[in-house]
């Protein structure tokens, strides 16, 4: 896509599922890609396919993060596009639930953003353009019973987005919050047979963030609901 507005996306929080469709189909429009995760082994099919480079980081490190930009940088480019897809959940009751294991799935969930987008605007701001977007879920409307950490991150991922929006939008920076709000598809979880289109494509969900980063900036949108015909809301 020779008008594509970006050139360079950079995915913190990299698997399969939405990740792995969203460095397919930016690297098939003509996109360098870089993936970052915690355990990098699982990326090198992906890498391979998608001709990506490989960074391994604690996301909710805030010097693990600073590296990883630079190291992107170095071995790539510099990202006008940061997708981050990373989270953690810990379920249980709130009177049992862990507290070390809940103070860390909110410090990957939502601090971990606060990290990527902080660096991403960073670099982003002198040059008024790029995009920073994160990827939300159902948990960050709505709190589901012994899912507390996960909500609190989600929750705060989707705050999180709201501030920069409104901060770096008038600064030429795209800022999206995607909340797919139901299940995505994947050889664990197939579409059941008596219930068709009950989950979510991840190439269609990728297709709808290559989308909103084709937008023009008079047009800008910020939160995009993404669920199947089938779920109710």
């Amino acid at each position: 896509m020779a008008d594509f507005p970006y050139r360079c996306a950079l995915i913190i929080g990299a698997g399969p599922g939405v990740s792995a469709s969203l460095a397919r189909r930016l690297s098939k429009i003509g996109l360098h890609v870089g993936l970052a995760a915690r355990d990098v082994e699982k990326l090198g099919p992906l890498a391979e396919e998608t001709d990506a480079a490989v960074f391994a980081v604690d996301a909710a490190q805030p010097d693990a993060v600073a590296q990883l930009f630079v190291d992107m940088e170095r071995q790539v480019a510099e990202p006008d596009v940061v997708i981050y897809n990373a989270s953690a959940r810990v379920a249980g009751p709130l009177s049992s639930v862990d507290p070390a294991a809940v103070e860390q799935a909110i410090a990957i969930t939502a601090f971990g953003a606060f990290l990527a987008a902080q660096q991403a605007a960073k670099r982003m701001e002198p040059k008024g353009r790029g995009a920073i977007f994160f990827t939300g879920a159902s948990a960050g409307m709505k709190g589901f019973a012994q899912s507390a950490a996960f909500a609190m991150g989600k929750f705060g991922l989707r705050g999180l987005a709201q501030s920069a929006a409104r901060e770096l939008g008038p600064k030429g920076i795209h800022v999206a919050h995607f909340n797919i709000d139901g299940g995505v598809r994947s050889s664990r979880r197939p579409d059941p047979s008596d219930q068709p289109d009950s989950t979510l494509d991840p190439d269609a969900i990728a297709q709808t963030y290559i989308d909103v980063l084709a937008q023009p900036r008079n047009a800008w949108s910020h939160e995009i609901d993404l669920r199947p015909w089938t779920e109710r809301f």
